[in-house]
C-alpha cells in the first residue's frame, strides 16, 4: 500500500514538473496567452464603435470607462475579464449609435411639454 502511494506521488510530481516546464518554455519563447490578441482586437473594435457613436453624439456614459477597464485588465493578464468588458463597451457603442440615429428625426407629440 505504501509503495502505491509513493509511486503515485512520484508520477504526479513528474506530471506537474513537466507542465510547469512546458509553461515556462512557452513563456520564454514569447508565446503569450493566445487570447491576448483576441482581447486586444475586441478592445480596438469597442473603441471604433465608441468613436462612431460619439460622431453622432450618441456615446453612452460608461463606454469609455469600460474600455479603460478592459485595457487595464489586459495589462494585468486577465484576458477573460478584458474580453468581457470590451464586449460590453462594443455593445454600448453600437447601441448608442443606433439610438442617436433613430432619434435624430424624433417628433414629439403635442401633449408632451418640454
Amino acid at each position: 500500500m505504501r509503495m502505491k502511494s509513493l509511486l503515485l506521488a512520484v508520477l504526479l510530481g513528474g506530471c506537474l514538473t513537466t507542465a510547469q516546464a512546458d509553461h515556462h518554455m512557452k513563456a520564454k519563447a514569447g508565446m503569450a496567452d493566445p487570447n491576448q490578441a483576441k482581447a486586444q482586437q475586441m478592445i480596438d473594435d469597442a473603441e471604433k464603435a465608441r468613436k462612431k457613436a460619439a460622431s453622432v453624439e450618441g456615446e453612452w456614459r460608461d463606454t469609455g470607462k469600460k474600455i479603460k477597464q478592459a485595457q487595464a485588465a489586459l495589462k494585468k493578464g486577465d484576458t477573460v475579464n478584458a474580453m468581457k468588458l470590451a464586449s460590453q463597451a462594443h455593445k454600448q457603442g453600437v447601441l448608442g449609435y443606433q439610438q442617436a440615429t433613430a432619434q435624430k428625426e424624433l417628433r414629439m407629440p403635442g401633449y408632451v411639454k418640454y
